[in-house]
């Protein structure tokens, strides 16, 4: 009986554990008739952010990744204008933990018992979205949009390197149509 709880808690937080720790969304689009072949350099036009912290590891994540594209950053005039929002919401989840299984299943043949207490609970945590936008400098078009979501952590190291990781991730198949990784 003991250890049917012990084994129902350790999968309940194997599942809770799992779950934020693949918490990381990674999506891109863009114009389908981009030809990004003629892009070569950008510069920046706008970082939105709570936390004025995060303009410059947004931009410093970014210019990595597209530095490793070969894309050059320019003061200003670039083929293409980049624009980024971060922002930040509450997401809740509820966990559910059995105490018993009311004498196991045997013993809910014959009549008795059923799976005993259940507890719910609600767990509040937030949740970090930066959204990356690259319009053509002379037409003012969206040609590239990248989103990268995770869970905030209360360590400010914890959120940067997940950043640099969210952002490299969305630049892994960049530009579009191209082989280059």
């Amino acid at each position: 009986m003991k250890m049917q709880k012990i084994v129902v808690v350790l999968i309940g937080l194997l599942l809770l554990f799992a779950g934020k720790a693949s918490a990381q969304q990674v999506k891109t689009d863009y114009d389908r008739s981009a030809n990004f072949a003629q892009y070569k350099t950008y510069s920046w036009e706008h970082v939105k952010t709570q936390d004025a912290l995060d303009v410059d590891r947004i931009k410093s994540a970014v210019n990595t990744a597209l530095a490793a594209k070969g894309w050059t950053q320019v003061d200003s005039g670039g083929d293409v204008s980049i624009v980024a929002v971060e922002m930040t919401r509450d997401q809740q989840t509820l966990n559910t933990f059995y105490d018993g299984f009311g004498g196991g299943w045997g013993w809910r043949r014959f009549g008795g018992g059923g799976f005993g207490d259940a507890t719910t609970t609600t767990e509040t945590y937030k949740v970090g979205t930066v959204v990356v936008d690259l319009f053509d400098t002379k037409t003012k078009q969206l040609i590239w949009r990248g989103t990268t979501s995770d869970t905030l952590s209360n360590k400010s190291d914890k959120n940067i390197k997940n950043l640099d990781k969210g952002v490299e991730k969305m630049f892994k198949q960049f530009p579009p149509g191209s082989s280059k990784k």
